[in-house]
C-alpha cells in the first residue's frame, strides 16, 4: 500500500486556534466586524449575569480607595474589571482626582460600562467616590488619569496605561504630564 492513500484516510487534526483562524479567514470584512460586535456583546452579557454586582461594589468601596481618598488601580474579579474613581476637594477651586478611561473614553461614557455607583466622600472632604464595573474584554485599554485643579485650572498629572491581555490587566506605560499639558 502506498503512503499517499494512508494520508488521505488519516483525519487532519487542527488545534483550536488553527481551527478558528481557518474559520475567520473565510469571513468577509463585514462578517468579521459583525462577529467582533457579537462576541463583545456576549462577553458583556455574561459579565452582567456573573456575580453579585451589589456585593462586589460594596466590597470595592471598602478596599478601592487610598488613605488620600483617591481610587486604587482597577482589578479583575471573575468576568468584571472593578474601577474605582474619586474627586477629593477641600474647596470649590481646588481638588485632586483620579478616574479611569476605557479605550480613550471616560468610563462613565463608555459603551462597556455595566454599572456605576457614586457616593459622597466620607469625612470632612467634599467630592465623591465611584465604583464602575466593565466586562473583561481582551485588548481593552485602560488609562488611570490622576489630576488636580488649583485656582480653577485643571490638569492631568499622571497617566498609567494598562491593557487586558490573556484575561489579566497588564501595565503598558506610565507618563507624567508636563505642566504645559494643561487642559480646562
Amino acid at each position: 500500500m502506498d503512503d499517499s492513500s494512508e494520508e488521505q484516510r488519516t483525519p487532519v487534526s487542527l488545534s483550536g486556534s488553527a481551527m478558528w483562524s481557518f474559520f475567520i479567514q473565510e469571513l468577509s470584512d463585514k462578517e468579521l466586524n459583525q462577529l467582533q460586535v457579537e462576541m463583545q456583546n456576549e462577553i458583556r452579557q455574561r459579565a452582567i449575569q456573573s456575580g453579585d454586582h451589589e456585593a462586589i461594589i460594596k466590597q470595592a468601596f471598602e478596599v478601592g480607595f487610598e488613605r488620600s481618598g483617591l481610587g486604587v488601580t482597577p482589578w479583575i474579579e471573575g468576568q468584571l474589571l472593578i474601577c474605582p474613581g474619586a474627586l477629593v476637594s477641600r474647596n470649590p477651586t481646588n481638588h485632586r482626582c483620579r478616574f479611569v478611561s476605557v479605550n480613550e473614553e471616560w468610563i462613565w461614557q463608555s459603551g462597556h460600562l455595566i454599572t456605576e455607583t457614586k457616593r459622597p466622600s466620607p469625612g470632612t472632604d467634599k467630592g465623591f467616590r465611584a465604583v464602575a464595573l466593565i466586562p473583561v474584554i481582551e485588548g481593552t485599554t485602560i488609562d488611570i488619569v490622576s489630576g488636580k485643579m488649583q485656582s480653577g485650572q485643571h490638569r492631568a498629572e499622571k497617566v498609567i496605561s494598562f491593557e487586558i491581555k490573556e484575561g489579566k490587566l497588564t501595565e503598558v506605560s506610565q507618563r507624567v504630564v508636563p505642566i504645559d499639558g494643561m487642559h480646562h
